[in-house]
């Protein structure tokens, strides 16, 4: 039996969570924050890769999507801004911007000229077809 005190996984977020005149210190003062991460699918057959993202409320000009190297890189702006009216006054805001992006090595290379990316209701879908490995080419030896 274990003699060792085990203490909840996020000690200092229930300390101050307890201490309601110190919240301004640890929330963003405008909005809750951009996530730090937006979740990702990769799913691989035999002849591309799959991705799906989850980018919500991010419109199709702020996205970037390259590849080199294969290394696949997902980038997107989020824009989201405050709308007032002369007569209204804003008691609280969730709105942000910012940019977020993830990376991730792909275990073979990508046919670039033929990759296709869609984007439609915050979910960007790509098919990367895998670069098709050169046969070896037998050197004649003289």
């Amino acid at each position: 039996m274990s003699h060792l005190t085990r203490f909840p996984r996020n000690l200092f977020g229930d300390l101050m969570a307890d201490a309601p005149s110190l919240g301004y210190l640890i929330r963003p003062l405008h909005g809750e924050g951009l996530p730090s991460e937006f979740k990702c699918d990769i799913k691989e057959s035999p002849q591309a890769y799959i991705v799906h993202a989850e980018l919500p409320g991010v419109s199709k000009e702020d996205l970037q999507v390259t590849v080199d190297s294969g290394v696949l890189t997902i980038a997107a702006e989020v824009r989201q801004h405050d709308q007032k009216t002369e007569d209204e006054k804003v008691v609280r805001s969730e709105r942000y911007f910012g940019s977020v992006s993830r990376s991730f090595q792909l275990p073979l290379e990508v046919d670039q000229s033929g990759a296709k990316a869609s984007y439609e209701n915050g979910i960007l879908e790509l098919a990367l077809p895998k670069k098709q490995a050169q046969g070896g080419r037998r050197i004649e030896v003289n």
